[in-house]
């Protein structure tokens, strides 16, 4: 089934709806809208902070302590 025949027949059974149902469905639609715009957010921000340079710096850093700088150590 195309987008196009989803949405017609989708929109003749909302028409059937009584009022109450028809708040329902938009309220989940909204619901559904917001986890979207949510993933999509997320996927963004996942995306910038891989892409950044920002942490570039800890790569660089020499290690300050090694295991010679421990007073005791456990097994």
């Amino acid at each position: 089934m195309t987008r196009q025949l989803l949405i017609q027949k989708t929109l003749e059974n909302l028409s059937k709806l009584p009022e109450q149902k028809l708040k329902e469905v938009s309220d989940f639609t909204e619901f559904l809208l917001s986890k979207v715009e949510d993933s999509m957010l997320t996927e963004g921000i996942q995306h910038l902070a891989s892409e950044s340079q920002v942490f570039n710096f800890l790569e660089e850093d020499e290690d300050l302590y090694s295991e010679d700088d421990l007073k005791e150590k456990y097994q």
